[in-house]
């Protein structure tokens, strides 16, 4: 019975030997030039300026649920199209009831303000 999982272990070790030989080989053949701006932080071109516990505006937030909700709903786009050929009419209706309902929150946050950036 476990046989038929031998292609799926086999792309899992070829993938994390890969994956390890890639890493090796950048930490052995790689320059090695330490230099205090390397090692320095980083936050958008210039030095940070205040410390990590500062808190976020509720609309950063609001923005990555959003991407998310919306990355999802390709998420469920692409494999309905796919089959789409074999589910018919009422997968239509349904698919289209689910991007109005999408539509109508994203018209909600967008009345809401929750869009804006000041």
């Amino acid at each position: 019975m476990l046989v038929g999982y031998w292609p799926i272990l086999l792309f899992l070790v070829v993938a994390g030997a890969i994956g390890v030989a890639l890493i090796v080989i950048g930490w052995v053949a790689g320059p090695r030039r330490p230099d205090a701006e390397k090692y320095s932080p980083y936050e958008c071109g210039f030095e940070a300026f205040e410390g990590t516990r500062m808190k976020f505006d509720v609309r950063y937030y609001l923005i990555a649920i959003l991407f998310i909700l919306f990355d999802l709903e390709i998420a469920f786009l692409f494999p309905w199209a796919t089959v789409f050929s074999r589910i018919g009419l009422i997968a239509l209706i349904e698919m289209g009831m689910f991007l109005l309902l999408l539509v109508v929150g994203y018209i909600y946050v967008w009345k809401k303000g929750a869009l804006e950036w000041d």
